[in-house]
């Protein structure tokens, strides 16, 4: 890992702890779980708000009070909205995307569950989905959620990742591995 993205995940742990610290004393696990889903989507749907945590162009103010206005209008939870204050004033928003992802991380450790990535050559169905979920939850012990991502160069089959094991039955590999194996051989 670079030093930056270290320093980076360094500072995104550090807010996540105690955004989750705060919001589990309170008992508001399941609002933060709202807040967190609604800005992730903002930030994913605009490139005006990702260029505001991310810019060195707007003031420590402006960032301030955009991010107050939005946090206000998407009616996040108090403590998310006092920590993207926190994070405007000392110049920290450029963390957000990774404080995100680590309370959803904590907040899915806290249930029990483990979020498997899934990446299929075509968009699964509810039912597939549903029973992945069920077959992994067998097999790992815990909640399993589903993460599901479309790649078509895959031809067919899935992999999926749950922590650090993987599972690749694609066409794809398979193909790769026969070549190997014939290469092998000739």
């Amino acid at each position: 890992m670079s030093e930056p993205a270290s320093i980076s995940s360094g500072i995104a742990a550090r807010y996540a702890t105690a955004i989750f610290g705060i919001a589990k004393e309170n008992s508001q696990l399941e609002a933060l779980e709202g807040s967190i889903a609604d800005l992730s989507a903002a930030l994913d749907d605009s490139a005006d708000l990702r260029d505001l945590i991310a810019s060195p162009i707007y003031t420590r103010a402006d960032q301030g009070q955009a991010m107050g206005a939005v946090a206000a209008r998407m009616d996040l939870i108090p403590v998310m909205q006092n920590a993207l204050g926190v994070m405007a004033a000392k110049r920290r928003l450029f963390v957000l995307p990774h404080v995100l992802r680590k309370l959803r991380e904590m907040i899915a450790a806290e249930k029990g569950e483990v979020t498997a990535e899934v990446i299929s050559a075509v968009e699964l169905s509810p039912e597939q989905r549903s029973q992945l979920a069920e077959t992994l939850t067998a097999r790992i012990g815990s909640d399993v959620k589903i993460k599901s991502t479309v790649d078509e160069g895959l031809i067919g089959g899935l992999v999926v990742k749950v922590g650090s094991k993987m599972i690749d039955t694609s066409i794809r590999a398979k193909l790769n591995s026969l070549q190997n194996a014939m290469k092998e051989v000739g």
